[in-house]
């Protein structure tokens, strides 16, 4: 039986799962992640504290599967994409708390640099992504021009950066190796999609020597050894992947078409595109995992607020005491009462891409109470897919007939069924709510022969629930869709205005 262990590195937790050749997970931890929020819109996260935490879940995990480290077959890496780490090459030290996707400090600079004539047309064509703040390249910016003396030592070649993925390889290796996988590389804005490389023209359009980023390898194959006194044996690493990718991955999405969503904090879908590269004015084109020499695309659409409006309305509306109980509010009423909130507590995501929208609650009357609150929250995550796979179906020249669904959020059935309504298809949720962690597993195994191909992951992929649409429930949705679009409208450029 082989073994491998999978690192999953994401923005509220970090965990370490260790899985068997069937796909099975044997043996789990996790650790929640502190959030810091030094001005609003900003979101950081302590680097020392995730390595430190994703040793210490890894080797948890290692020991409750009942295995050794050296029984351990490869190494597979996941982590939340976007999110940089600057650090001193010689020490390992980061110079600054990490900068997370959902940080919006860096907005008025990149509606600087898309307003210049055809920058904004330039960054599409080369990269498939629209010029944000949500994407790495302008945090890099920011922390090389905001700690003394960054930028004079990154041109000197004395500090690395990267996402997470690099920052837990560098650690992983004992500082042997500064990588990324292409996934990675896609969300940066400095990479150019076309011909899977660096682009000089990207770096000095936002401010970015090339001295400080990582090499670029495939998301399935050997890159480095793991320092044997980090875990107790040296393991290949074979895998490395954003976590969207790695879940169409682990969702058993290889094919053209195949697509899926992941309920997070955010919410994130991928479709498939094989080796076609479509253009999209609302969606990213991303990279999907690549496993051979050619690179395959995907186009996705991110929504910044999932599960994280749920947490919202519990932490700081104290509507209930957990989600449990948020969602036994939300189904102790028939619907919201024409209650529609707009999570764009962070701005909001694809399609609109709108950093200056801002999050509200319309439709309060009298007889609106804290239950449709609720619910309008719940009815907002499937809403906000609902726009999405819309926009996502139309861009890709293929017909949605099933979605596949992940994440925490995924035990929610009010949200579940909502979906299935709102799309008008089925919706199927995977047995395994470790979707990212077991596409990382994947890739890894994939490297080191434990499975020879990726038809023979498809076959492993294992349904949780179905959730068929409610044709009784037509008119309501068609009515509740023209609520939505009329609050979103309203929501949007709220701050500049």
């Amino acid at each position: 039986m082989a073994f491998i262990l999978a690192l999953d590195q994401g923005t509220t937790s970090t965990r370490s799962i260790v899985f068997d050749e069937r796909g099975q997970r044997l043996g789990m931890a996790q650790i929640a992640l502190e959030q810091h929020f030094p001005e609003p819109g900003w979101v950081e996260h302590d680097a020392t504290l995730i390595w430190h935490d994703q040793l210490a879940t890894a080797q948890a995990a290692i020991a409750k599967a009942g295995i050794s480290p050296s029984e351990l077959s490869a190494i597979g890496v996941t982590n939340q994409r976007e999110t940089v780490v600057l650090w001193d090459r010689a020490t390992g030290t980061p110079l600054h708390r990490a900068i997370v996707w959902q940080d919006r400090r860096t907005a008025d600079a990149c509606a600087l640099i898309a307003e210049k004539p055809g920058i904004d047309q330039m960054v599409r064509e080369r990269t498939g992504l629209g010029v944000d703040p949500y994407f790495s390249a302008s945090k890099i910016a920011w922390l090389l021009d905001n700690v003394d003396g960054a930028r004079e030592r990154a041109v000197a070649g004395e500090l690395a950066v990267g996402t997470i993925d690099s920052w837990l390889v560098y650690n992983l290796t004992a500082g042997a190796s500064h990588i990324t996988d292409a996934t990675n590389a896609s969300r940066t804005l400095l990479f150019d999609t076309r011909i899977g490389r660096w682009d000089s023209e990207l770096c000095a359009l936002f401010g970015v020597p090339e001295a400080l980023l990582p090499r670029v390898v495939r998301s399935s194959g050997v890159i480095g050894m793991s320092a044997s006194d980090v875990l107790g044996a040296s393991i290949p690493i074979g895998g490395v992947c954003g976590d969207q990718q790695a879940s169409l991955v682990g969702n058993g999405g290889f094919s053209a078409g195949d697509a899926k969503v992941t309920f997070g904090t955010g919410i994130f879908a991928l479709m498939h595109t094989g080796r076609q590269r479509p253009a999209s004015n609302t969606l990213a084109l991303t990279v999907a995992a690549q496993i051979g020499d050619e690179l395959e695309y995907a186009l996705e659409g991110s929504i910044f607020m999932g599960g994280a409006i749920v947490q919202w309305i519990v932490e700081q509306l104290h509507v209930a005491e957990s989600p449990q109980a948020a969602q036994a509010l939300a189904e102790s009423v028939p619907d919201s009462n024409g209650v529609v909130l707009v999570p764009a507590l962070t701005g909001l995501g694809a399609p609109e891409w709108d950093p200056y929208a801002r999050g509200a609650i319309f439709g309060l009357t009298r007889g609106a109470n804290s239950a449709h609150i609720a619910r309008a929250a719940m009815e907002s995550i499937p809403l906000q897919v609902g726009d999405l796979m819309g926009a996502m179906t139309a861009d890709s020249g293929h017909a949605l007939h099933s979605l596949r669904a992940d994440g925490g959020v995924t035990v929610n059935t009010l949200v579940m069924q909502t979906l299935a309504d709102v799309l008008g298809i089925r919706v199927e949720t995977a047995a395994l709510a470790e979707s990212t962690a077991l596409g990382a597993a994947y890739l890894a195994g994939l490297a080191v022969g434990v499975w020879s191909k990726p038809e023979d992951l498809a076959i492993l992929r294992a349904v949780g629930h179905t959730f068929e649409p409610n044709p009784a429930a037509s008119d309501h949705i068609a009515h509740l869709r023209i609520l939505w679009a009329e609050a979103v409208k309203r929501s949007l450029k709220w701050e500049r205005d």
